[in-house]
């Protein structure tokens, strides 16, 4: 009889995060991975700590766990890693209008936030709400809407409540609906999401997917982008091509 190969437990729970991770489109947090990969939530800590470190995860604020740029050796099918394809956009949109960037997805009736790139010169919102209570204040939020039909967005209206997060939030579902039918090539947030930021945002023109990418910047500076809007939405055509191949 061959003798059984020694396994190293450490090594093979770290390989189910990535599986878990690997198979999800959107990023998951740790109680959620914890779960799904039946492992000790402070193992669970432990291990994604470490490859964040290593960089085989990425961690988005307030959403949870990507796959990290070291994973060319695993599977590049996906819906991670096809997701992550889309993060050079991401990028040269920062890096061009000197603002830190988002991408946000609908999936499964809620507004997701799956990748965010900044710098220490264009540091991302502090995002002290969730997406999921939040997306009627955000201007991602706003352009995700706008692109849903009738009926999918008086649903999701219906079964999220319009939190009054700044004095500038819009909480009446008629104003917002209005706005949403009147929304030009870009959504905006001006401060109600959070006061002293603003952010815009343009969705995905695409058929596969519904999304938007947007930039954040200080209030003061939300004009600049609007002046460069065009800009914007030339990334988020980038992002809908990318997305008919990627995601």
């Amino acid at each position: 009889m061959a003798d059984r190969p020694t396994l190293i437990t450490s090594v093979q729970r770290a390989l189910r995060l990535l599986d878990a991770v690997g198979e999800s489109s959107r990023p998951l947090t740790a109680k959620v991975l914890a779960r799904r990969t039946g492992q000790p939530l402070p193992t669970t800590y432990h291990l994604l700590r470490t490859l964040v470190h290593e960089g085989y995860l990425r961690r988005v604020d307030g959403s949870g766990y990507l796959l990290g740029d070291r994973v060319s050796a695993l599977n590049g099918d996906s819906p991670a890693a096809r997701t992550a394809r889309i993060r050079p956009i991401l990028q040269n949109l920062h890096d061009e209008l000197s603002a830190a960037t988002y991408l946000s997805l609908f999936e499964d009736g809620e507004i997701t936030l799956v990748d965010v790139v900044d710098s220490p010169k264009a540091p991302r919102v502090d995002l002290w709400v969730g997406f999921h209570d939040a997306a009627h204040a955000t201007a991602l939020g706003k352009a995700v809407l706008s692109v849903l039909d009738e009926p999918q967005r008086l649903d999701y209206l219906s079964s999220h409540d319009l939190a009054d997060l700044t004095p500038r939030t819009v909480t009446d579902r008629r104003v917002l609906l209005r706005q949403l039918d009147e929304a030009n090539s870009y959504a905006l947030d001006h401060e109600e999401y959070s006061l002293g930021t603003g952010c815009v945002a343009a969705a995905i023109p695409s058929p596969t997917i519904r999304a938007a990418i947007a930039v954040s910047v200080p209030a003061r500076q939300v004009d600049r982008i609007i002046g460069r809007a065009d800009v914007l939405n030339r990334a988020a055509r980038l992002v809908g091509l990318a997305a008919a191949q990627s995601i």
